[in-house]
């Protein structure tokens, strides 16, 4: 099957990868409505068509904090992405640097921050969850800094985790002991191709930024035991001033849907906020990010660098939220599929096909420039 399309490589990594994989990184929570309005709201977005502009000439780069990147579009950050593909990390940061797109490496990866850093030429991000143990914490900010990253996202929107169904009927959550362990086996060995490439030769797997807290205790259970056991719930405001107290570098709140938190964040020092709803796999209901940007953007539009995802799948996509009031966007399950079914070449290809995909729309729209894309792009329904 040749993949045209981010729709092909979900195709693709559902016969590639077990069920437990698929699902984990499919799914939502509860019964997905969230998930669902994600891609059904920004469907909705109608642009205004415009013809004989001259669109000869088309600039899809963007800045952001200082750095120059050939689309408004980043590969956000993926609990165990790594296990998708051998070294799946390494294998996105370097299909991001080849595309000129920055790539966020989540706390959980399966790669550490040490060790995509062998492999990065320029400064990537990295995600930070807020836990328990504030030392670790401190800890994780130094060696990220040391690792060469200058920017942090933040993740607020994750005090407790979500219910995720789909997890349970896959056996990957809440199936703890040999059974939970025998059913993730089966599905893996029923994946040949998929077993060969990481379990055989994409060791080892762990989770290499939080492998010291585990020990050796590294099963996928262990994983989320230790985040039902270490995620706070008891964050306020006052976590948000103690990072930014010890980030020297560029902070991004990740997680923000409502404007008056988005007001507050600003009010503490976060350099740019991600308008986000974890991908529809938090709090089942809340508005679609489409829905909520423009609000937040009316909020704080030119106080602070806008990034939004949840339900882009195309360079359509990405001109409709520049249009809703993004500076730029991220995207998650679109480079795991194409992770999970050709590696770098996937998630390469999926960027090829989003910046396309997006010249098409600036040049139909009558814009020469994604920088200037408004809501003067957006149709009069």
């Amino acid at each position: 099957m040749i993949a045209a399309s981010v729709s092909d490589y979900r195709t693709l990594a559902r016969m590639r990868l077990p069920r437990f994989l698929f699902e984990y990184i499919d799914g939502g929570s509860y019964d997905e409505v969230t998930l669902r309005r994600n891609r059904s709201d920004l469907e909705a977005v109608a642009l205004r068509q415009r013809v004989l502009c001259n669109v000869a000439t088309l600039d899809t780069s963007t800045t952001l904090f200082g750095e120059r990147y050939s689309l408004p579009l980043g590969l956000a950050p993926v609990g165990i992405a790594g296990l998708n593909a051998r070294r799946g990390e390494i294998q996105a940061v370097r299909a991001a640097e080849r595309c000129g797109v920055p790539f966020c490496l989540s706390t959980v990866s399966a790669c550490s921050l040490e060790e995509v850093a062998q492999y990065a030429t320029r400064p990537f991000w990295f995600q930070l969850y807020m836990i328990r143990d504030r030392a670790f914490m401190t800890e994780l900010m130094t060696r990220a800094w040391q690792a060469g990253c200058r920017t942090m996202l933040f993740t607020v929107d994750m005090p407790l985790p979500g219910s995720r169904y789909r997890d349970v009927r896959s056996g990957l959550a809440n199936a703890p002991g040999p059974r939970g362990s025998l059913r993730r086996a089966l599905q893996a060995v029923s994946r040949p191709g998929w077993f060969w490439d990481v379990v055989a030769r994409g060791r080892p797997l762990t989770l290499g930024n939080i492998a010291p807290l585990l020990g050796r205790k590294s099963g996928l259970e262990d994983f989320f035991a230790w985040m039902r056991a270490n995620f706070d719930p008891s964050v306020t405001w006052a976590e948000l001033e103690w990072v930014r107290a010890r980030w020297r570098g560029t902070l991004v709140v990740k997680g923000v849907l409502d404007a008056q938190d988005a007001r507050e964040a600003i009010n503490l020092g976060a350099d740019g906020l991600v308008i986000s709803n974890h991908g529809g796999r938090q709090l089942d209901g809340t508005p679609s990010t489409a829905r909520a940007l423009p609000a937040i953007a009316d909020a704080v539009g030119g106080k602070t660098t806008l990034i939004v995802d949840g339900g882009i799948r195309s360079g359509l996509d990405v001109a409709r939220m520049k249009a809703l009031g993004a500076d730029s966007t991220l995207i998650g399950r679109p480079w795991v599929f194409a992770l999970a079914a050709r590696g770098e070449q996937g998630v390469a290809h999926v960027l090829s096909l989003m910046n396309a995909e997006l010249q098409v729309a600036l040049a139909l729209t009558g814009h020469v420039r994604a920088a200037d894309l408004s809501r003067s792009a957006l149709a009069d329904l």
